[in-house]
């Protein structure tokens, strides 16, 4: 049994670590700095709660020595301290982060690591940039390709739309930093909250404007072979107007604190979301001009005698399925690995990765981990 180390213990940290314990083939410790956040944890026989401050590098090697892998589901800013102690003690390493700086740390040092280090295993990025990847595998050419995803709540009750389901920090920093896009087969930065579109599905109306950290390495990846490429967070109509009040009127931009405090004190979390991914690419295939699209809804789901959000559910969902295909050797197992390596099938036949199933796809589970 494959000894696992999940850091964060707060809502996506605590659902990773009762899935790995869960299934069976992991011995799990979840390590937080805040004895209450683990308190929140149900726990199970192979998951242990370790308290402990990742800014400790002694006490955290110590936490990963011996360990076949490590999750991160901390904040972003963490994210740095918990993949250099990844490559010094030499296991493998997976985050969740958006967040595009941090990101070039764990490349830079994973030239150097003895294990894989994989980040940005959650939804966008993560399963987005898979699934935009597949598509764009069964084009000539690719003229357009849009991902657009969004954590919403299923009975929106206030003027933003909105309600908090995951960390409000990221949010935040997915609304102010540079996003990376294609435009004319140029890599470039485009601001966050703009590019508003509207678009249907199901018969919803939803907006979409342009976040940062979404994309992941898939710019990199199709730089040269795809025209026009970006990815949007989708929102119900109006968020958009409100948080450019917030951030660009009221100048909260440079008060994120502030802002954070504002958002927490005002505006309620709820567990009654949805999680909308849509992906369309437009290309050449066998000299015609095609169109395919991708979409798809996750709702939470009942669990024991307590229930996981949507966004718990994919985020969580992703990142175990990307552990469960290292560890089965589908995946390389040294170096830098970018979510587009990983085939949408895999995903999607994974016992974890299920829970991304729409009618139609794939439904035979791949073997189980040894």
């Amino acid at each position: 049994m494959r000894r696992i180390v999940v850091i964060g213990g707060g809502k996506i940290g605590g659902v990773i670590a009762q899935m790995l314990a869960e299934c069976g083939d992991y011995a799990v410790t979840l390590i937080d700095r805040s004895p209450a956040a683990l308190q929140a944890v149900v726990f199970h026989p192979r998951l242990s709660p370790c308290v402990l401050d990742v800014a400790d590098a002694g006490a955290l090697d110590a936490a990963l020595t011996g360990a076949f892998a490590v999750l991160s589901a901390a904040p972003f800013h963490l994210t740095g301290l918990v993949a250099e102690a990844a490559a010094r003690v030499g296991c493998h390493y997976l985050d969740l982060t958006e967040d595009v700086a941090a990101t070039r740390r764990v490349k830079a040092l994973a030239a150097q690591a003895k294990g894989a280090f994989i980040p940005q295993c959650g939804l966008a990025p993560g399963f987005i940039s898979i699934a935009g990847a597949d598509l764009a595998r069964s084009f000539d050419r690719i003229d357009e390709l849009r991902l657009r995803v969004g954590a919403l709540p299923r009975y929106p009750s206030n003027s933003l739309g909105y309600n908090l389901t995951w960390s409000t920090e990221g949010v935040i920093n997915e609304y102010c930093e540079p996003c990376e896009a294609l435009v004319e087969g140029e890599l470039r930065e485009v601001p966050a909250l703009e590019g508003l579109e509207t678009f249907s599905l199901d018969g919803v109306t939803y907006e979409a404007f342009n976040t940062s950290g979404g994309l992941g390495s898939l710019a990199e990846v199709l730089a040269g072979k795809a025209r026009n490429l970006n990815y949007k967070s989708v929102r119900y109509p109006g968020h958009c107007a409100l948080m450019r009040t917030l951030l660009n009127d009221l100048d909260l931009r440079h008060r994120r604190d502030l802002l954070k405090d504002v958002l927490e004190g005002a505006v309620p979390g709820t567990e009654q979301d949805v999680v909308v991914f849509f992906v369309t690419a437009s290309g050449w295939r066998d000299g015609r001009l095609m169109q395919e699209s991708y979409a798809g809804k996750v709702m939470g789901e009942h669990h024991g005698a307590g229930f996981w959000s949507a966004i718990q559910v994919t985020t969580a969902a992703a990142i175990c399925t990307v552990l469960d295909l290292l560890a089965a050797g589908r995946l390389p197992s040294q170096g830098y690995v970018r979510q587009e390596e990983i085939a949408l099938a895999d995903v999607l036949a994974n016992r974890f990765g299920k829970a991304y199933r729409q009618p139609g796809d794939l439904t035979t589970p791949i073997a189980k981990v040894a």
